[in-house]
């Protein structure tokens, strides 16, 4: 039987299998963050607001400077405003007015009423005249008066969003509503947003 010399590696071999368990054993504790690195550690807070540069020194004006200090987290100081969508503010209340129609039933009542007053004024063929224009005098006042009774006040109420849209809203009643009240439109009816 043959014998083999068994000789050891290289010496240089051994330092590099070294090295790179080494090298390997540092970068798994990096990534894990078992020890500190150049780029970041787990207890560090990112800035929110971005840190002012001071400009360039010269080479013989550089002096050792104190070292840098951590970023800190600056929360926003100015209150998040919760959007609604259906809050808004009244910018116009206008009073609608419209006439009703007559049915000539004043028409009627008015010539009557005409025709008895011409009757009582004058004599022959001017009480005649008298009459009859009281009665066509009478039958358009009586329209016209038959429509201002059955005219309606509606009130169109103009409210702008915040999300800057506006909708006019119409209602039968008086409103309490006036230009800059803080209101809320819900199915159509406008409430108070006080």
């Amino acid at each position: 039987m043959e014998t083999q010399d068994r000789k050891s590696p290289h010496t240089l071999f051994w330092i590099a299998g070294i090295a790179v368990t080494v090298f390997s054993a540092v970068g798994i504790a990096a990534i894990m963050g078992w020890i500190p690195t150049s780029t970041s550690s787990p207890n560090e807070t990112i800035a929110l607001t971005k840190q002012p540069t001071a400009p360039a020194k010269p080479a013989a004006a550089r002096t050792r400077t104190a070292p840098a200090k951590a970023p800190v987290q600056v929360a926003d100081s100015t209150p998040a405003r919760w959007r609604c969508a259906e809050c808004g503010v009244v910018e116009l209340v206008r009073e609608i007015e419209t006439k009703g129609e007559g049915s000539g039933i004043g028409a009627v009542g008015g010539a009557v009423v005409g025709g008895v007053l011409g009757h009582q004024v004058g004599g022959g063929s001017g009480q005649k005249i008298a009459t009859v224009v009281g009665a066509v005098g009478g039958a358009v006042a009586g329209n016209e008066v038959e429509k201002r009774v059955k005219s309606n006040k509606t009130y169109d109420i103009t409210v702008r969003f915040e999300d800057g849209s506006s909708r006019v809203i119409n209602q039968a009643n008086a409103p309490s509503w006036r230009a800059g009240d803080r209101v809320k439109v819900i199915n159509g009816v406008i409430q108070s947003n006080a």
